[in-house]
């Protein structure tokens, strides 16, 4: 089901699946930029993206360093920088934005008024971001974040599932409230997939649910217990791209339940983050009867 070949600094990976007709590249990035040195240099990655042959851009989320102000005005700096991509953009919110915006370090602020600020500045509308936009459908006005769109054979979702536990330990109430809304997109979406034939389903987000300690709960079971479910229940490929530790790199760790085996048709990609500053190429290939990821870093 996956094969990796790595020749010099260049990675392919691929798991088998197809799109009738369907042959397109997106393009993904997170975890950056944190430093100043990645702040200079951020507008040139995005020109570059912008000159590639994409359908999209998605960033996972972690658009700022954990000790970086969450202020308005570094928001609208990441707004004003995402608008200026030419392809759609679809952005996903991370911790640093919000659930950790609580830190002295990072303004002491109130994490739930971040995640408005960032609800009313990214989310608004039915559209994504990027000088040429996207319809997007989203939740609800409650978990506008929570989008997702359609291309070719495949449907694409991004959830709002940050590092840092999920906010589990700082928020449980939020923590539980939110999780619950995951949920329930997280199978409307499945469903909506195997009701409309779907060949593959590609889900964002910005934790990595692997990263905890063991024997510890960091906030993340239930959500693997809900990925292993709906992807052993969808005859297609399920793709996964997140951030959060800052490692790209292209496997198959969602185990199932009852056998302890990876789930076959589920692959998950990592971007990069910082210092790494790169993004990820990712082209759909109709490959017979199933859908095709080629995964490549994008410079």
């Amino acid at each position: 089901m996956f094969s990796k070949l790595i020749g010099g600094a260049a990675l392919w990976a691929a798991l088998s699946g197809g799109v009738g007709a369907a042959d397109f590249t997106f393009g993904a990035l997170g975890d950056t930029p944190y430093t100043w040195f990645e702040e200079a240099h951020f507008p040139a990655l995005l020109e570059r993206m912008s000159r590639e042959d994409l359908a999209f851009v998605v960033h996972v989320g972690d658009f700022k360093s954990a000790s970086a102000r969450c202020s308005d005005e570094l928001f609208r700096q990441r707004r004003e920088w995402f608008d200026l991509v030419r392809h759609p953009f679809v952005f996903v919110p991370g911790d640093n934005e919000w659930a950790d915006c609580h830190r002295l370090d990072a303004g002491g602020y109130e994490p739930l008024e971040r995640l408005a600020a960032l609800r009313e500045l990214f989310f608004r509308g039915e559209e994504s971001l990027g000088l040429r936009r996207i319809r997007l459908a989203r939740q609800s006005p409650d978990y506008p974040e929570h989008a997702r769109w359609r291309l070719g054979e495949v449907l694409f979702v991004t959830l709002n599932v940050p590092g840092n536990a999920n906010n589990a330990r700082h928020m449980p109430e939020e923590f539980r409230s939110r999780s619950a809304a995951v949920a329930r997109w997280l199978e409307q979406s499945f469903s909506l997939a195997r009701g409309s034939r779907l060949r593959a389903v590609v889900l964002f987000m910005q934790a990595n649910p692997w990263a905890a300690p063991t024997g510890r709960y960091f906030g993340y079971r239930e959500l693997l217990a809900a990925l292993a479910k709906e992807a052993l229940g969808f005859s297609g490929e399920v793709l996964l791209v997140h951030g959060d530790t800052h490692r790209f790199r292209v496997d198959a760790p969602l185990l199932d339940p009852a056998t302890g085996t990876p789930v076959e048709n589920f692959t998950r990609v990592e971007v990069f983050g910082s210092p790494g500053m790169n993004w990820v190429r990712i082209r759909v290939v109709d490959n017979a009867a199933r859908i095709a990821f080629e995964v490549t870093p994008g410079n």
